[in-house]
């Protein structure tokens, strides 16, 4: 059964179905939106226990049909360990936006919103799926569309102009990828095979024959890491994140930072390392470079910031920049924290992002001033918030901390300068999560505190799953990590690097 498929194409059914219904059938298009969206989970579950763990590095549930046999582009889908992570990442948190924007829009708003959030859910399935550079490349060109019209028709005040920044950026990165996609082709063998061999399948055979002059590598990889740097995203091509995040309603923000920026450090481990092994390893200082400003310069403007939706973009550019870090660092643990860390920066942003738009909706304001003691009359809600902002500034006991740790000690082992100048972002993280939690929820008390409402039961079914996550992976990642290693063992193995020696050797004959 090609389930990949079928996974793919179920929400887009959803999708047209919801723009078919009639005009006043609002609950009925959410329902079939949430159904859809949880029998997409349930595909995702039922591949994750069909998955073979001691087999996570190789692609399973594979598909592989012709598609333009001129150009050698196949419609190739498939997963290995990181891939499925991912898939299943996107599945939980969809169901997850569908329910906590549930009582947001009417009428044609309502039919439009719900519908373009399954048709992203189909082209984030795909962009993760696809084992072939061309069909990648659609799928990562594909999502802009129904994000777009997102933020663009349900954001906020600035909708349009954060609408259009976020396109722009976008598509600058996309064309310099097509470039480097069409350079791909063409240093490849060609005719039929000139995209299997510059697949996701496997490493880049020209290249690492050696048969690619050393400045077309260098110049196909900088086109697509600059692409997956815009996407991430990184300093200082990041400027586009915080007028989208503070302009997209909540949910659109979750799946905006939570999934779709992934995309950028998914195609940096997946796709830039494996093809271009060369080109990475000389780029890679330069990059950890990047990474580190990114972290302090997120973290310090975070910091700053008076509103909520804004600081929590920031904070993810930080975040951001531990995950290349993990990447370019080369090492196994440092490349295996930044997988982890995909997964529990979403859970985690995600969390963030719905209980600020929970408190938004109460307050009609986003600026971190107008809110004070609300520790007293909202527990369960200044709970929540505490609990997300303690896992993004990664407390012990916490999902975030075991990805960030892995991420700092795999970068010691390759780049211990830079590493050591990273773990200045978990101080400054302690800082903009603390500061605003004393600012927001205890503190004089607003006058309007007193009448607010905690959360409510279709809340509670929003921030319940996430909460459970991010416990979950913080006492046992274990089961994530299985998946995840063997896919970053291989990715080593095709960017021809080891881990170094330990800095300290043990005496022969003595006890370790």
């Amino acid at each position: 059964m090609p389930w990949l498929t079928i996974m793919g194409l179920l929400p887009l059914l959803g999708a047209v179905i919801v723009w078919a219904l009639p005009n006043g059938r609002d609950q009925l298009a959410r329902a079939i939106a949430l159904i859809t969206s949880l029998a997409v989970l349930g595909l995702g579950l039922g591949l994750a226990i069909g998955f073979d763990v001691s087999s996570a590095g190789l692609y399973q549930y594979a598909e592989n049909y012709r598609w333009i046999p001129q150009i050698g582009a196949s419609y190739a889908v498939g997963v290995d360990g990181i891939a499925l992570v991912m898939v299943l990442l996107s599945a939980i948190l969809v169901p997850v936006c569908v329910l906590a924007a549930w009582n947001e829009y009417r009428g044609n708003a309502a039919r439009n919103f719900f519908a373009l959030i399954l048709v992203l859910e189909t082209f984030m399935i795909g962009v993760f799926a696809a084992r072939d550079v061309f069909l990648f490349y659609v799928f990562f060109e594909a999502m802009l569309i129904p994000v777009y019209f997102l933020i663009g028709q349900f954001g906020g005040a600035q909708r349009r102009y954060a609408a259009v920044k976020f396109l722009l950026y976008s598509l600058l990165g996309g064309l310099v990828m097509l470039v480097a996609v069409i350079a791909l082709y063409h240093q490849g063998p060609g005719g039929e095979q000139g995209f299997l061999t510059g697949s996701l399948t496997g490493v880049f055979a020209a290249d690492a024959a050696g048969a690619v002059p050393v400045m077309a590598e260098r110049l196909m990889f900088l086109g697509f890491f600059l692409a997956f740097a815009i996407k991430a995203p990184m300093w200082p091509v990041h400027t586009w994140l915080p007028d989208a995040a503070s302009e997209a309603p909540p949910a659109v923000s979750v799946l905006l930072v939570g999934v779709l920026d992934k995309v950028g450090t998914f195609g940096m481990i997946t796709l830039c390392l494996p093809l271009f092994p060369n080109a990475s390893r000389w780029a890679a200082p330069v990059i950890m470079v990047f990474a580190v400003i990114s972290v302090l310069y997120g973290a310090l403007l975070a910091i700053g910031q008076s509103n909520l939706m804004r600081l929590i973009a920031y904070t993810s550019i930080s975040h951001f920049g531990f995950i290349v870090l993990g990447v370019f660092a080369m090492t196994t643990t440092g490349q295996s924290g930044s997988a982890l860390y995909m997964v529990n920066h979403g859970f985690s942003t995600a969390a963030l992002f719905l209980v600020a738009g929970m408190l938004i909706s109460r307050r009609g304001s986003s600026t971190i001033g107008d809110f004070g003691g609300l520790q007293r009359s909202t527990p369960v809600l200044a709970g929540a918030f505490l609990l997300a902002g303690l896992s993004s500034l990664a407390l012990p006991g916490l999902s975030s901390f075991i990805s960030e740790f892995l991420v700092l000690v795999g970068t010691y082992q390759r780049y211990p300068v830079v590493a050591i100048v990273s773990t200045l972002g978990i101080i400054l993280a302690a800082l903009y999560i603390l500061i605003t939690y004393q600012r927001m929820f205890t503190g004089p008390k607003q006058e309007f505190a007193s009448a607010w409402r905690d959360l409510d039961s279709r809340e509670m079914w929003v921030v319940a799953p996430l909460v459970a996550v991010i416990i979950a992976l913080g006492f046992y990642p274990k089961p994530v990590l299985d998946v995840l290693t063997p896919a970053v063992d291989r990715t080593m193995q095709q960017v021809q690097q080891v881990d170094p020696d330990p800095a300290v050797q043990i005496a022969e004959g003595a006890t370790p």
